[in-house]
Order: C-alpha cells, then structure tokens, then sequence
C-alpha cells in the first residue's frame, strides 16, 4: 500500500468504525472497481473538456451504491471538478421539484479545497477571475474603481449572456452580491447570496438590492444550474459531478408526484444530452427493481428506453461505458481482500503492527466474513458496512490496545438489530444473533 498520512489514515478508520462510507481516501478501500477506471476516468476527461455525461449506477441495497458514487467523486475532484451529492427523499428532496434538487445542490457544493457550502467561494472566486481578466487587457486604470467595478459589470453580463436569455435573475443576483459586498453590507450579501442558492424565505429588502422577485421555481432550476456551470468553469473548476442518490425512493411516493419526478428524470437527461449543460457528470443510483420495476423506471416509456441496457449477459462482459452500469456486489472473497486493506491501513498507524498482521491474518478475515453474511442470511452483498464496522471497531482496536486479546479466544461477535440498517435488520432473523465464528 502507498504510503498514506496519518491525517487521512484516521479519517478512514474512524468514518469505518462508525459504520458509515469514508468521505475521502476511497482509493485505498476501492475492491473490484478496475473495470470501471477506464470509463469513468474519459468521463471527467469529457467533462473537463467541456462535455456533458450521464450514468447511471445499479445495485442492491448495500451493494455499495454510495461508496461508488464517493469513489467517482474522488476521480472527479482530481480533475478539479467541484462534486454535489443529494439524497433524493419524498419529503426533504423530491425529485419533481427540481428547485429543490438545485437548492441541496449549492448546499452540498464541494471544492478540492473547500467543504460544503463551497458556493461563496466559488462566487468570490469568479469574482475574483473576472478582475484579473478585466486588468489583463490593460483597458481600466487599476486605481478607478468605478470603471474597473463597470467593466466586471460588462464582462459579468458577456459570460453569462446565454444563461440571461433564460434566467436574467441569476445574473442580476450576483451583481447585487457583488455590490453588498463591496459596499460592505454583509447581512444583504449574504441573503443575496442565499437565494442565488435557491434558499427560499430571503428577506424582501435583499431581493430588492439585488432586483429579483419570488423564489427560484422549477423551471428556472435548470438555468440556475447551467449559470452555476458558467461560474465554476471561469472560477477554475471545469465541471461538476452532481450523484442523485437513491432515486429508487420515487417508488414509495404517491403515483402523481411518481410520474411528475419520472418525466423530470427524463427531461434533465435530456436537457444533458442536448449539450445544454457542458461540464456536467450527471449519476443516479438506484436499485434494478426501481430500473426494471412497473412502480419505477419502467412506469414512463421514454424514460426507460433511454435506460435500457440489456444485462442477460455474463456480469464478466458488462459494458463501463453504456449508460446504465451494474455493480457487481460482494462476494466473501472480495470481503476478504477488502478487510485486509482495512487491516493493513490500521497496522501503519498502529504500534503493535506486527500483532495487528498477525492475529488478524486472512484466515481470520475470511471467518469473520462468514460469519456475518451467516448472521445476515447468507446475503454477502449486504455484509461489507457490518463488517467493516466489527472488524474496526470489535477486534483491530482490541488488538492495538490490548497486548493480551486474542480475537480467535476472547471475542464472540454478536449483531444486534439496533446497530443495523432497514436493509439488514430484514435480512437477520433475530434481535441477538451470536455469529459462529
């Protein structure tokens, strides 16, 4: 394994030990997935290049959707793409009101350098390359700051000229995010700021100073997001990866709000393919019933031609690159190869690594494997967040901190439905299950 610093390291281990998919360091955890290199790293090339990509992701219930979905975004922001990832949900994001969609969007905006909300960097730096250009062409005297502050002005409304003829607000709103901030009204910037972002319930006075009315709907959604583009490319970023995450939850809303999300799929696919958006890397995921299932995909005719992918064949021969990829799930020996990157990630930083090795060898982590896909029916697809979480947190922290445990004499792994997910909890059979290990 290359070598990996301490602060990463940590970040890994501890995001395992919780239970949950690390968000960065991926490549370290990444089993099965050489397939898909090839493929997915043309993809952020025609993205960066000024193209437009859509795919989408399927698999089972803990097949490893998000860990993919995380994994690509690890590729993308080598690339220096910004990354968004929204969780679809009937309540807080529903699919057919894409305002919505747009508004966790901005929340979630990740930069190489910047967290989520990286929207007010983004902005601040585009503001920024818009000056540098405007200076570059040696046409406004550095000290007027009046004319430097109109010529931006004029540049502002030349890169964005395309997206005006649609959505003449998203324009407007940076100009008065711009004139808040240099005037040094911070309050008003940042609610100007907020809408921009599809924030609703912004204070009338704000919109006032920027000229915009209402809040962001549906229909200027897709505007706002072709503006967002625009920005991130001047500002350095030449695209984003935007991963709609479980989409199969458009099967559990009521049919009318189902058909209006369904055909709101169909239409941003659409909007992609026809180039409206370059820079973008679109990704769903969802489960093959929500693709192959009347209550999904299959409910809206034109929606699932363009969807279709035929996978009667051998999942050795998938294609990467057609529009709708499989992921090809767990088996106990991919478990194994994946709970001995975990083991050697945390014999690094450990300074009982020599036990770490050796008391948690691949025969170990074969039966620990087992065992768990045993106490969860047999289901391997389903075992890599348990086990992952056992493996850590139950036996490789004993280890490094004990120097009399010995996880094959003093460890009797149990499971619990508390500390399982809906998925898994159907699986098990049990409150208690005493794994046989």
């Amino acid at each position: 394994m290359t070598a990996v610093s301490p602060l990463r390291r940590r970040e890994v281990i501890d995001a395992l030990r919780r239970g949950a998919v690390p968000s960065t360091g991926l490549d370290l955890l990444a089993v099965g997935l050489d397939r898909f290199h090839r493929a997915i790293d043309d993809d952020i090339e025609a993205v960066a290049a000024n193209g437009s990509v859509f795919k989408a992701v399927r698999g089972e219930y803990g097949s490893g959707k998000t860990f993919f979905v995380r994994w690509i975004a690890d590729r993308a922001k080598r690339a220096n793409l910004a990354t968004a990832e929204v969780q679809i949900s009937e309540n807080e994001t529903p699919l057919h009101k894409l305002e919505t969609v747009y508004r966790r969007l901005t929340e979630r905006l990740t930069t190489t350098t910047f967290p989520p909300s990286a929207l007010r960097s983004v902005v601040d730096g585009w503001f920024y390359a818009l000056e540098e250009d405007v200076l570059a062409a040696d046409e406004v005297d550095p000290g007027n700051a009046a004319a430097l502050d109109h010529a931006v002005s004029v540049l502002l409304d030349q890169r964005l000229a395309e997206v005006s003829r649609s959505a003449p607000a998203f324009a407007a709103a940076l100009r008065g995010y711009r004139t808040a901030s240099l005037s040094g009204d911070a309050a008003t910037a940042d609610a100007v700021l907020a809408w921009l972002g599809g924030q609703p319930h912004v204070a009338a006075a704000a919109r006032r100073v920027a000229g915009v009315k209402g809040n962001l709907d549906h229909f200027a959604a897709l505007s706002f997001l072709q503006g967002l583009l625009a920005v991130l490319r001047d500002s350095g970023h030449p695209g984003l990866l935007l991963v709609l995450d479980e989409v199969e939850t458009l099967q559990r809303v009521r049919s009318d709000a189902r058909d209006k999300a369904l055909n709101a799929l169909r239409q941003l696919i659409d909007e992609v393919y026809s180039g409206r958006f370059p820079g973008l890397y679109l990704v769903i995921t969802g489960t093959p019933a929500f693709y192959d299932g009347q209550q999904g995909v299959q409910r809206l005719a034109p929606l699932a031609q363009r969807l279709a992918v035929d996978f009667d064949t051998d999942p050795r021969f998938d294609n990467p690159r057609a529009v709708q990829i499989r992921l090809p799930g767990f088996t106990v020996d991919s478990l194994v190869e994946l709970g001995g990157r975990v083991r050697d990630l945390y014999a690094d930083g450990s300074s009982a690594a020599e036990r770490v090795r050796d008391l948690v060898d691949d025969a170990y982590l074969d039966q620990l494997a087992r065992a768990v896909a045993g106490g969860l029916g047999g289901k391997v697809g389903i075992v890599p967040r348990l086990y992952l979480k056992k493996l850590v947190s139950d036996v490789l922290d004993r280890v490094d901190q004990f120097p009399d445990f010995d996880p094959r004499q003093h460890y009797a792994p149990t499971m619990t439905t508390a500390e399982m997910t809906d998925v898994e909890r159907n699986a098990a059979s049990a409150d208690e299950i005493a794994l046989d290990l």
